[in-house]
């Protein structure tokens, strides 16, 4: 399979330049200036951009919460995300009682749909001399990322302690903490007696969960990793102060990286507090709007690192079904929290909207230039993750994961124009310029304007190397 893509402008995370890509068999094995091939597919690229698939960092898929599981699964939302772009997604495993492989091995069979490539993190919610001691088996499965959380007491949550050691493990193994940055002991405090107090709505899962919180426990993880002299990655981060702390610790030559999502430069509190607040819920939850543009600036000034999606959709009305490639589904969501807004599972959906939605409202308004823009969503991601230049690049080598993007192409946005399997969309009626016109997954159409060419089980398990820090 050989295809010629001709005439178009190629955007990296550097530099911006007309060239034409040969892409053979899985790969692309070369980049120039008036590239020919005898046997060569054509596709004429001319006023279009051309980026590498986006790398999506952080998704949750197929994830049991309450009484229900997230509504997307590893064909579902795989296939959302190709049709905006994206073809290299990264899951969270749920760490079980039995250990870390029998984990992997459960979340190995749910990903046997995948339709487009994915690598997994784990979950380190539970640590003991058996657990330390597992830990750099994960490298032999190809899994060089732990994530830890300081929220979540009693069930997900480590003890700084147990922290500070896996970070020393971390770092004997060449291995990465990522860290769900919560002050959970004041979230136990305040969410009782809010209920005490009658307080059921969705606007008090944010104010249960105060911004300070975030931002000391971003320095707290900071300082520890300091400590440990091991690198941590930030995730979701929601929070204005939560920038200035990560630019604190960098600027002191600590190795601490920062992540955030589109819905924390978009959305605030005063959304959940609209009649259908719920579909704000998540984990930290939206903020302010001096909080938005601090995260822009973030973005602007290079302190963060990465975007990505955080993507876990619950049906705001799930006992009310959708039709899903022509069948109907129904699958329980955040009705379940009608009552009590501790109840309302905790996510949004995401992994479609991220590179459209920040093309027209970040780099077309001018938060973000273009290259800054394929930094974030593609090559930042393969590197600090152990796929680059595999992913994340256009490079002779580089898996030919490509995004021919029609820069002026209109597309009012919604529920109507996704492949997310939920029954609403954050970016409702938003306006787009800009959006994907054919995707490649390692050289394979996925992706033709509106058809779906992908397939269940077409998508690869990404054994990872050590990445970088950045």
């Amino acid at each position: 399979m050989t295809t010629l893509i001709k005439n178009g402008t190629l955007i990296a995370a550097s530099e911006t330049f007309q060239a034409d890509i040969l892409i053979e068999n899985e790969t692309i094995s070369q980049i120039g200036i008036n590239l020919q091939h005898p046997n060569a597919e054509i596709i004429d690229a001319s006023g279009k951009l051309i980026m590498p698939g986006g790398v999506d960092p952080h998704v949750h898929l197929d994830l049991p919460m309450f009484d229900t599981v997230s509504s997307d699964d590893h064909y579902t939302g795989h296939k959302a995300a190709a049709f905006g772009g994206t073809t290299t997604v990264m899951d969270f495993v749920v760490l079980e009682d039995k250990g870390f492989a029998y984990s992997v091995d459960l979340w190995m069979k749910k990903a046997e749909k995948a339709a487009i490539d994915y690598s997994f993190h784990m979950n380190l919610t539970k640590f003991n001399d058996k657990i330390a001691k597992e830990i750099p088996s994960l490298r032999e499965i190809g899994i060089q990322t732990l994530k830890v959380f300081t929220a979540y007491n009693g069930r997900l949550r480590l003890d700084d302690g147990s922290i500070f050691k896996a970070l020393r493990i971390a770092k004997e193994n060449g291995m990465l903490m990522m860290a769900h940055c919560e002050n959970g002991d004041v979230i136990e405090a305040l969410v009782p007696e809010a209920l005490a107090a009658g307080h059921t709505t969705p606007e008090y899962h944010a104010l249960t969960r105060p911004a300070w919180g975030a931002v000391e426990a971003t320095l707290r993880m900071a300082a520890m990793a300091e400590q440990a002299d091991s690198p941590v990655y930030i995730v979701h981060m929601n929070v204005g102060s939560e920038v200035d702390m990560l630019k604190y610790a960098r600027e002191r030559g600590i190795k601490v990286m920062g992540e955030t999502c589109p819905q924390y430069l978009f959305f605030t509190i005063d959304d959940l507090r609209k009649s259908d607040g719920a579909k704000w819920i998540c984990s930290p939850p939206m903020r302010t709007a001096q909080d938005n543009a601090r995260l822009w600036q973030g973005l602007s000034n290079r302190v963060l690192q990465t975007i990505g999606t955080d993507h876990c959709p619950f049906y705001f009305d799930g006992t009310k079904p959708i039709v899903y490639e022509g069948r109907e589904i129904a699958i329980p969501g955040k009705e379940l929290g009608k009552d009590d807004f501790t109840k309302i599972p905790n996510g949004l959906p995401g992994i479609q909207d991220r590179m459209p939605i920040m093309w027209t409202y970040g780099v077309r308004a001018g938060h973000i230039t273009p290259n800054q823009f394929v930094t974030y969503m593609c090559t930042n991601p393969a590197k600090i993750f152990g796929l680059y230049p595999r992913k994340g690049a256009l490079l002779p080598g580089s898996d030919a994961d490509v995004v021919i993007w029609d820069p002026e192409k209109h597309v009012k946005y919604g529920v109507a124009h996704s492949y997310q399997r939920t029954d609403y969309n954050l970016y409702e009626g938003w306006e787009l310029v800009g959006y994907p016109e054919k995707v490649f997954l390692r050289g394979k159409l996925i992706v033709d304007s509106d058809e779906w060419k992908g397939k269940r089980g077409g998508g690869k398990f990404l054994k990872r190397e050590q990445g970088q820090v950045l």
